[in-house]
């Protein structure tokens, strides 16, 4: 794997797995996430796998999973 830079062209991630939500639906309204070596996280938007892939930190990720999980994000699905 080369290099790995936010933004960089997802199909270039060929190594790693790609999880999505159990709550995706057929039509791809889904986000996936990639770990990546050395702790970081790849994040694409599954209706277009070939496109960029932006890439996290564990600590980003992780505030981001937890926050949503407290509700931070609740309001703005209304």
């Amino acid at each position: 794997m080369n290099e790995i830079r936010n933004g960089m062209p997802a199909t270039e991630l060929q190594s790693v797995i790609w999880t999505k939500s159990g709550r995706s639906n057929s039509q791809g309204n889904c986000v996936e996430l990639a770990p990546l070596p050395g702790g970081a996280f790849a994040v694409r938007n599954s209706r277009f796998p070939d496109g960029p892939a932006l890439v996290y930190t564990y600590a980003e990720i992780e505030a981001l999973i937890l926050g949503a999980k407290d509700g931070d994000f609740d309001h703005l699905l209304q």
